[in-house]
């Protein structure tokens, strides 16, 4: 949990239970609440010009969305979808600010964590440039992976389909089912019952 439960509440976040695509913010609207997320998951996205959706980040239980536009003027670039039904806690953003300026620690964690999210997104930045399909998808794996504690290999149940990995990685379906079973046979994954292990 980024942020404890308790001392969220106790700064006036609400529980909100929302259903499966439920859209929580839309792109161009302007940041106005701290979102933690208690259960469930979220995607962020964005439609290009032809309507294809490219994910760009999958959050589950105990990380934040889009935190880091509440330190800045700007509206949101993405917009922020329900995989499935999803509990988060809301805080407004005043108290939000409130509750990091009362609270050194925490101010410390959410730094920490907004640099190692930015690191791995230069990182997927990076790899999603790489004209070959197997760097892209590793690059991927590797960031969903990253918001893990556990990171022994093939302890980590990646919790993408494969149409995920290819709107994330702009590839093409049968290109990551094709590159996926590949990077098995290498043994940088594991499918078990259809399930992606890194």
């Amino acid at each position: 949990m980024l942020i404890e439960e308790q001392l969220l509440l106790s700064y006036g976040a609400e529980t909100e239970d929302l259903d499966s695509s439920h859209v929580i913010f839309e792109e161009g609207s302007t940041p106005k609440f701290y979102y933690q997320i208690v259960k469930g998951r979220i995607k962020l996205n964005h439609y290009d010009e032809d309507g294809k959706e490219l994910i760009l980040a999958i959050l589950n239980k105990g990380l934040s969305v889009c935190e880091l536009l509440l330190f800045i003027d700007e509206k949101y670039p993405v917009n922020a979808i329900t995989f499935e039904e999803t509990t988060v806690l809301k805080l407004p953003k005043s108290d939000f600010i409130r509750l990091l300026d009362e609270n050194v620690q925490v101010s410390r964690d959410i730094n920490k964590f907004l640099s190692e999210r930015l690191y791995f997104k230069y990182i997927m930045l990076e790899n999603n440039t790489s004209l070959r399909p197997d760097v892209r998808i590793k690059g991927a794996l590797n960031y969903q992976k990253s918001f893990s504690d556990n990171q022994q290999q093939f302890s980590f149940e990646v919790p993408l389909t494969r149409k995920d990995i290819a709107s994330i990685t702009a590839l093409r379906v049968e290109t990551v089912i094709r590159t996926i079973k590949k990077l098995e046979r290498e043994g940088f994954l594991k499918i078990i019952n259809r399930k992606i292990f890194v």
